[in-house]
């Protein structure tokens, strides 16, 4: 069985915590909604943070998805579980893997504008985000409404000049709009963030060998 999309879910993941600045609000622990449209598919995904730690979950079809990270940038495992084919896979990628994806995202350089709106309840200021090295351009909308623990990759749009509400994530060259649906202060799930005991942990290879490849 193919399990799309699990490359989307690591680009997402990746990204969803990128923030810096200061603001009036300070989410320390909670969820965060997000929707995103990439490869030619909408989808929802639910993003628990904490100060150490986020765990996106999402599904994609038959398959529910997780992505675990830490903020150190040392530890990102991919779970999958299709209940209809009695399998419960989690990838866990090694050093050289995360380093290899962090190299792959771009170096963007950041100019502000003018031009402002209201995204999902927050007050948002345009930002374009340029890509020197692939010659495009983004329109990037961030807020100073508040702030979130900072992702790994923090330093994709550390010069945007507030939080990232509507934005674009990267993963294996392909470019994905993401947007903030909501933001909720609260205790996350217990567990959220560890791997499950029956769970069969296997490497990036073998999980992409499942997915046909990653299409």
């Amino acid at each position: 069985m193919k399990i799309k999309l699990f490359t989307v879910a690591l680009g997402v993941s990746l990204t969803a915590t990128a923030i810096t600045a200061s603001a009036q609000k300070a989410y320390k622990e909670g969820v965060a909604v997000l929707s995103t449209t990439a490869m030619g598919q909408a989808t929802e995904a639910k993003n628990y943070f904490r100060a150490d730690s986020s765990a996106l979950a999402f599904s994609a079809g038959p398959a529910n998805l997780k992505v675990l990270s830490d903020t150190k940038g040392s530890f990102v495992a991919i779970l999958v579980d299709v209940s209809v084919a009695s399998m419960k896979k989690a990838a866990i990628m090694n050093p050289s893997e995360i380093e290899e994806a962090q190299s792959q995202l771009p170096v963007l350089t950041f100019t502000p504008t003018t031009e402002t709106k209201v995204i999902s309840g927050f007050n948002c200021k345009k930002v374009t985000a340029k890509d020197a090295k692939a010659n495009k351009s983004y329109d990037i909308w961030v807020t100073n409404d508040f702030t979130m623990p900072m992702g790994q990759l923090s330093k994709l749009y550390a010069g945007a000049g507030g939080t990232p509400v509507q934005y674009t994530g990267f993963q294996n060259g392909q470019a994905s709009e993401i947007t903030l649906k909501s933001i909720t202060e609260q205790k996350v799930p217990a567990g959220i963030f560890g791997i499950p005991k029956d769970f069969d942990k296997i490497t990036m290879d073998e999980l992409k060998a499942l997915s046909g490849g990653g299409n």
